[in-house]
């Protein structure tokens, strides 16, 4: 019997450390930090591995080269970037990882052993990087420097010490996917008779696991990645005046990429974030996450108590002064005084830019003349304002 327990005590010895070692998982890393979209070419759609922010990677073509080696067992790829992020914390991101090393450390990213299956990326289309998200979620005035944006300097003082002493909980609003949703140089379509197109740089924080009553302390766990935003937005409203719940929703308002960074290479948003938008080369907004009202991370655990947040959902940051309310006054988050019309005009060209991330290039163009559809044909905002 004293034999038996020693030799069964050996053997639970023996086997813990593999237990232990089995229950952290894989120390597979990345050769090089990577992003994720979603491409064309030659009319066919994909996800991709962007490296270097120049160089695409077909996935699924890539994965297959990786499996001809015996030492990597086969695994399916995701047909989708909504499959990417609900597959990529549970397996999915190693196998990426060593994609991207092997590709590296065999240097076939360059010169006549490249594959082709990686492309330039200048050579492709950069479609929007989900498509598309269930819902998308906004905040709204989180930025200190939105708050009455427009107004004299003393009294913009005022509003932003009384909203720092009572910031409440945070306001969001939804704004649709489906239609609203574009990717990098697609048009942003200015409609008939909307002449009050207003623009708004955003962080997007993607979801990656699915939340309900996510704590701010956890809500990092919960999150994919981040990409660029703009909440284009319509302030002129319905006659005879009011912005209404249509303001947000128009289609092409939701410019969404250019790709999306895993929160691995990108580190934490409320310590690194710095985003910008510029209109036709102007700087109009600037700011960083110490001026917002509330966190991301609040954001997250707000959300989260009013729906359930699933993979591929979408949290604005909300954005920061800057935007046409104040861009002919001096109040930008950058000082800059707009010259000509304070609104986005058809033929002018936003950029925004989140670094770390990527930046996002849209050019504006008028919208046609709806026919035979009296609630689409709406006069020009400042005919039925009078002014």
């Amino acid at each position: 019997m004293v034999r038996l327990t020693l030799m069964l005590t050996t053997l639970m010895a023996v086997a813990l450390p593999a237990a232990t070692t089995a229950q952290t998982g894989p120390t597979v890393m990345s050769a090089e930090p990577f992003k994720v979209g979603t491409f064309q070419a030659s009319g066919r759609q994909f996800v991709g591995l962007v490296l270097r922010d120049q160089l695409i990677v077909e996935l699924d073509a890539a994965n297959a080269a990786l499996t001809a080696n015996p030492s990597y067992p086969e695994m399916g790829m995701p047909e989708d970037m909504l499959g990417l992020i609900g597959q990529y914390e549970y397996g999915l991101k190693y196998r990426l990882y060593e994609i991207v090393t092997d590709l590296v450390e065999n240097n076939r990213l360059t010169g006549s052993g490249r594959p082709a299956f990686i492309h330039n990326l200048d050579d492709i289309r950069t479609m929007a990087p989900i498509q598309y998200p269930g819902k998308i979620l906004n905040a709204a005035v989180n930025f200190y420097s939105h708050v009455s944006e427009g107004a004299s300097q003393a009294e913009r003082e005022e509003a932003r010490a009384e909203r720092a002493a009572q910031r409440g909980v945070p306001y969001l609003f939804l704004k649709p996917s489906r239609g609203a949703v574009i990717g990098n140089g697609e048009n942003v379509v200015i409609p008939f008779g909307r002449d009050r197109t207003d623009w708004e740089v955003e962080l997007g924080a993607v979801i990656g696991r699915a939340g309900r009553y996510v704590s701010a302390r956890d809500a990092q766990d919960h999150v994919f990645g981040y990409m660029v935003t703009i909440d284009v937005s319509d302030r002129g409203g319905r006659p005879p005046g009011g912005m209404g719940g249509s303001g947000k929703g128009h289609d092409t308002f939701a410019p969404q990429g250019p790709w999306i960074v895993p929160k691995e290479f990108y580190g934490d948003p409320m310590q690194n974030l710095r985003q910008t938008l510029s209109v036709d080369g102007q700087l109009l907004q600037e700011a960083s996450a110490a001026e917002m009202i509330h966190s991301l991370w609040e954001l997250i655990e707000y959300a989260s108590s009013i729906i359930t947040l699933f993979p591929g959902d979408v949290i604005n940051n909300g954005t920061s002064g800057g935007t046409s309310m104040s861009s002919g006054t001096g109040s930008t988050s950058t000082g800059a005084v707009r010259q000509g019309s304070l609104y986005l005009q058809p033929g002018e060209v936003m950029e925004a830019t989140i670094d770390g991330i990527g930046t996002l290039r849209m050019p504006a163009v008028a919208g046609p003349v709806p026919q035979g559809l009296t609630g689409a044909q709406l006069p020009p905002v400042n005919d039925y304002r009078g002014n």
